[in-house]
């Protein structure tokens, strides 16, 4: 099964619409692969993972070449919500410990912290203006008993994962950061800050093209070979011969490229609109005055956060076919969320509206390594969600690890986990509706 969901959502053609396509200028156009190329390193795929890794191997002397089916940021990396922070497994705390123990759980926050702190890095090294607002990130209780849940997440985030972090009552969040009809209080992680995703990448495929990277943009892999040692790498018009890959493509990673990828990855939808600039008495009259980036304790959770210019983004997970009728009817279900969650903006107008697909793994967590089958081939993916920072970093351990600069084993047992298949993964779609139906029934509970 090469696809999971509508022909459309995979078309390179289409425009995503998204609020940041508008904040850019339009990007440089790279040319397609129109003849062969040897190189040390092919990797597929230009959003954070690729790129950052491309970066990374450049520094240590390696020729590296990139060959992507759209544009630098066409996929996750230019359309998600600008979420830099902490968060990219679906285990929970208690399972992190009890699969991994306390000394990895803790190397692998701090890997994440690692990741945020690289974001900040980049952007510096590469004067890159990414719209970096807020401090950290603050998760609110949207039901009274969700309260101790977040009381343990304090404790762990204290103890094990040893991050700066707050529990605010529900007046204390009114007083700090915003006023929301489901607001029982809050927990404040002095980790991670919002930006703006397309603008950082596209500053990272502009630190490519000056380090003379090749990056050649509307080059799907159609083929792939291996003779001699190479890889042969056939686009609609050239080859890439190299003797290690990269694979980078996490949620539009087609299953048909590399056969060992059969079962093993789930994508998920995820949707976001944004509004017009809110004045400052409409910010006032709903009660929020915070640039910091927020979610809430829903499993299907809703996430937004106010941008530079005054929009305000809002965003969730749902949907299963990735149709234009599927996601007209997300539209509509999402307005009619972020309304009733701020019902002092409930005439403001929706400017745009877009999704896009993020990637889970059977394990629930993200992955660096290579194939059993092939140790040339390396992947770096699976972010479930939460992958500008977790990309970024992973782009860099994947490029230590092929340069020999690091062991897989220098990082977490989290990230190190060989991607399984999902049992029966012609059924994973049933497993995500039945899932999405499981969470829909714990989200209603007081």
């Amino acid at each position: 099964m090469a696809r999971l969901y509508d022909t459309s959502m995979y078309d390179r053609t289409r425009p995503v619409g998204s609020f940041w396509e508008t904040t850019v200028p339009s990007p440089m156009v790279d040319p397609p692969l129109s003849h062969t190329l040897h190189c040390d390193t092919a990797i597929i795929g230009s959003g954070f993972t690729g790129l950052s890794a491309a970066l990374h191997l450049a520094e240590a002397g390696e020729q590296v070449c990139i060959l992507e089916a759209g544009t630098p940021g066409w996929g996750a990396s230019g359309r998600n919500g600008g979420f830099c922070c902490v968060g990219s497994t679906r285990l929970s705390d208690e399972e992190l410990l009890q699969r991994f123990g306390r000394d990895e759980t803790y190397r692998f926050f701090q890997h994440q912290r690692d990741g945020v702190e690289l974001v900040r890095h980049l952007a510096q090294q590469y004067n890159l203006s990414i719209d970096a607002q807020g401090n950290g990130e603050i998760q609110v209780a949207h039901r009274p008993s969700r309260r101790s849940a977040l009381e343990n997440q304090y404790a762990f985030f204290k103890d094990v994962a040893e991050y700066p972090c707050v529990l605010w009552t529900s007046e204390e969040l009114t007083e700090k950061a915003l006023q929301i009809p489901e607001g029982y209080g809050a927990l404040w992680l002095g980790v991670g800050f919002g930006l703006n995703p397309m603008k950082y990448v596209q500053g990272l495929a502009t630190a490519v093209r000056q380090r003379a990277i090749a990056l050649y943009a509307h080059s799907p892999v159609e083929a792939w070979e291996k003779t001699d040692a190479k890889h042969q790498l056939h686009t609609p018009g050239g080859t890439v011969v190299a003797r290690r890959v990269l694979i980078a493509t996490n949620g539009y990673t087609s299953e048909a490229l590399f056969p060992a990828f059969e079962g093993r990855l789930l994508p998920v939808m995820s949707n976001i609109l944004t509004t017009r600039p809110l004045t400052s008495e409409e910010l006032a009259a709903q009660g929020w005055h915070t640039e910091t980036p927020v979610f809430n304790t829903q499993n299907l959770l809703f996430y937004f956060r106010l941008l530079a210019d005054g929009r305000f983004l809002f965003g969730g997970r749902g949907g299963m076919v990735g149709s234009q009728e599927e996601s007209d009817r997300r539209r509509h279900v999402l307005t009619q969320q972020f309304r009733r969650t701020f019902p002092a903006w409930s005439e403001v107008e929706i400017t745009h509206f877009w999704n896009g697909l993020a990637c889970t793994s059977a394990n629930l967590t993200p992955h660096i390594g290579s194939f059993a089958e092939d140790p040339s081939v390396f992947y770096a993916l699976a972010y479930h969600g939460n992958g500008v920072a977790a990309a970024t970093w992973s782009g860099r351990a994947i490029a230590q690890i092929m340069t020999d600069q690091a062991q897989l084993t220098d990082f977490s047992a989290v990230y190190r986990q060989p991607l399984k298949a999902f049992p029966l993964p012609g059924l994973r779609m049933w497993y995500l509706r039945s899932l999405y139906a499981l969470y829909t029934l714990q989200d209603a509970l007081p």
